[in-house]
């Protein structure tokens, strides 16, 4: 799935309203969530270039899967330091503000599939664990130290958090019933949250956008078997 065939769904005008809003304010930090296959990054990009955003999009370049929580947050922001050609943290917040937004998305989850040597987060955080928390400790005390700063920043990122069960793998943000509906509530008291998703019309539409003669019929029988997650249900259907 890509971009060339795009819908406009309701978590997308969601999605554009809030990034207009950029245009003209700062200091706000937007997360944009999803269950895997819903497409997140599709929404993401199509709606920045639709926006006419100013985005620094920040790659990570981590050579080391086994590396500590400190070595990763150290390296993110050498990374970041090296491409703005920033002496201090101070600069680079400095440079980073006079961006409409910073966005943390598939440059720093997902570098992996872009290359050979870097480590994306994504893949060292799924061989981390539980021991990764200790980044995010990082990031909010990094934050409180640097509020000032931060208030003249706008902020994107997605994530999907992803935890493995007896050997199947299960997103916190929708596979957990009403105990996926309370981290989601607490999430948007600290951050102005997006969440992409589909009603099933939405997911029938944009699997026949991308699969050719796709029959409905058997759509509704992996939406069933996938739930309302169009990349895997067009997986499926490519794979028949």
């Amino acid at each position: 799935m890509d971009n060339t065939h795009f819908l406009i769904t309701r978590s997308y005008r969601e999605l554009y309203k809030k990034f207009e809003s950029l245009k003209t304010s700062k200091g706000k930090i937007i997360h944009v969530i999803g269950a895997p296959g819903t497409g997140k990054s599709a929404n993401i990009y199509y709606a920045l270039d639709n926006a006419d955003l100013d985005v620094y999009d920040i790659n990570f370049d981590l050579k080391d899967v086994n590396a500590s929580s400190r070595q990763v947050f150290d390296t993110l922001f050498e990374t970041v330091a090296e491409d703005l050609k920033a002496k201090s943290k101070k600069e680079i917040y400095g440079k980073l503000s006079k961006y409409d937004a910073v966005l943390i998305a598939d440059n720093f989850h997902d570098s992996h599939f872009f290359g050979e040597k870097p480590v994306g987060f994504s893949k060292w955080t799924d061989n981390k664990g539980l021991r990764a928390f200790y980044f995010y400790l990082l990031c909010i005390h990094e934050y409180l130290k640097h509020r000032k700063e931060f208030k003249k920043i706008n902020i994107i990122f997605q994530t999907a958090w992803r935890v493995y069960i007896r050997g199947e793998k299960y997103d916190i943000f929708s596979d957990f019933g009403p105990f996926s509906t309370f981290i989601k509530i607490i999430l948007k008291i600290f951050f102005q949250g997006v969440e992409i998703s589909y009603s099933q019309m939405e997911t029938i539409n944009i699997v026949k956008m991308h699969i050719e003669n796709a029959d409905e019929v058997i759509i509704k029988k992996y939406i069933q078997k996938y739930g309302l997650k169009p990349r895997f249900i067009c997986n499926a259907l490519e794979n028949e």
